[in-house]
């Protein structure tokens, strides 16, 4: 048995502006969205490179004098900061204005092409007025 041909179909050119469009409107959505996440407050206090190496030289003192069981835990404890200290993320948040326009300039027709109810979009963060500036109301969806 030979394999079928493949019928060689060309789309349209409204048709690849269409995806063309849903692509831009999709990706300006998911890197808002991305960002959102990424500069969400963090319950409690802030942790700074400062308080984690004061927290560090507090435990590498205490280290050689604690008890064997109590010497296990500052240890995680000292494994801990040390990632954390590695990983942290210093200076300013980064500015999400212009990610912010360029959702509020695709997001209703995004929201309404894939079904995305105003409650659902407040959900995952984004705030109302955000909503508000992209023209999507609370009786979307």
């Amino acid at each position: 048995m030979t394999p079928a041909k493949k019928s060689k179909k060309t789309m349209s050119d409204e048709h690849k502006a269409a995806l063309a469009a849903g692509r831009v409107a999709g990706n300006a959505v998911r890197r808002y969205l991305e960002a959102l996440e990424a500069n969400r407050p963090k319950r409690g206090r802030k942790r700074t490179a400062d308080s984690i190496k004061a927290r560090l030289e507090k435990v590498n003192a205490e280290i050689p004098t604690a008890a064997s069981v109590r010497r296990l835990s500052l240890i995680q404890e000292r494994n801990d900061l040390e990632r954390d200290l590695a990983n942290i993320k210093e200076g300013p948040a980064p500015d999400v204005t212009a990610l912010e326009a360029e959702f509020v300039q695709h997001a209703r027709a995004y929201g309404e092409s894939k079904g995305i109810s105003y409650k659902a979009w407040r959900e995952i963060g984004v705030p109302a007025q955000v909503l508000a500036k992209a023209g999507i109301s609370r009786s979307a969806g």
